[in-house]
């Protein structure tokens, strides 16, 4: 499958600050879109950072993980991906390094604020523009919902 055909999404639970973690060794315990995560990425391949991996609470069964580190290329990673879609599964420096092969953001915001910890990107290079796509109800007595967004433009 070519990089410029294959859906690179990033899906992350959010606070609404912009953090996915108080710290980078947190085990998430907060997010109550983990079933809607599972079904979501099921059969695709996900894509996360060393640090992510270590915090993981359960094993990501029946998806193929592909941990990257520092020193790798994002587009010889994608390269050898033989699907028609991956997701980035975090952390911070994992999702700023495929922020440029990203088509779609699916970002559930959580009524947290933590005030510092983990963003969701650590520096971006370029402003991604997005395109809502889809709303998905998670929990509305809590007002939590998953916000499907695609990329239209890199600024």
């Amino acid at each position: 499958m070519s990089v410029q055909k294959m859906q690179v999404i990033l899906i992350a639970a959010v606070t609404a600050d912009g953090f996915i973690a108080r710290t980078g060794d947190e085990v998430i315990t907060w997010s109550k879109d983990l079933k809607l995560f599972k079904e979501q990425t099921m059969g695709y391949p996900i894509i996360m950072g060393s640090n992510t991996r270590r915090t993981l609470a359960v094993e990501l069964e029946g998806r193929e993980k592909i941990i990257v580190h520092r020193q790798d290329e994002p587009e010889k990673i994608l390269s050898k991906i033989n699907s028609d879609r991956c997701f980035v599964i975090g952390g911070g420096m994992a999702n700023t390094k495929f922020a440029p092969f990203l088509t779609h953001l699916y970002l559930t915001p959580h009524p947290l604020i933590f005030g510092k910890g983990v963003k969701v990107f650590t520096d971006l290079e370029k402003e991604l523009e997005l395109q809502l796509l889809k709303k998905i109800t998670i929990d509305v007595a809590a007002g939590i919902y998953q916000y499907q967004y695609k990329v239209v433009k890199r600024l």
